[in-house]
């Protein structure tokens, strides 16, 4: 059989072919650049995948060193807790310790019927020592510098201040 095509039906047949023939060009030209730029992303993908896996070991270890790190907050704002604790108790010690290393200008002195019974600090020690051997809890009368003093006999429990050490400066 012979089929007859016009030449116009030819050509025109011939121009889609070259078209066709183009447009396959450019679809392949198009299918290598995807696949290359696919083998791209897939070692893109890869390497985020494997940074991804560093990223959550460093995060694994960063979590135990903030934990330590914590625990080891939690120890030093115990030892600061006792490190003020202890400061508190030296300034405590030390003005206590100022207050007993200053040296008194003068003693008391308790006379039982004009013999010396006791020495004491302050008047007051004096007096309690007194009362405890029988002295009576009233009746206590200072005496004024500079004035006579009754004779001891006449006088059951009498407290004298006495000056103490050197004179300072």
């Amino acid at each position: 059989m012979i089929t007859l095509i016009r030449t116009r039906t030819l050509n025109t047949l011939r121009t889609e072919l070259a078209m066709a023939e183009t447009e396959a060009e450019n679809a392949r030209a198009e299918a290598d650049k995807c696949l290359e730029q696919s083998g791209e992303l897939l070692d893109y993908l890869t390497h985020a995948d494997d940074v991804a896996g560093e990223l959550r070991s460093e995060l694994a270890q960063s979590r135990l060193d903030a934990a330590r790190l914590e625990g080891e907050l939690e120890a030093l704002r115990a030892q600061v807790l006792l490190d003020t604790e202890d400061r508190q108790a030296l300034r405590t010690l030390l003005r206590v310790t100022r207050k007993q290393n200053q040296r008194a200008d003068r003693v008391y002195a308790l006379f039982h019927h004009g013999r010396l019974h006791s020495v004491h600090p302050t008047v007051e020690a004096a007096e309690i020592a007194a009362e405890a051997e029988g002295a009576p809890r009233s009746g206590w009368t200072a005496h004024t510098p500079g004035a006579a003093l009754p004779p001891a006999c006449e006088v059951t429990w009498r407290v004298q201040p006495l000056p103490f050490g050197a004179p300072t400066p």
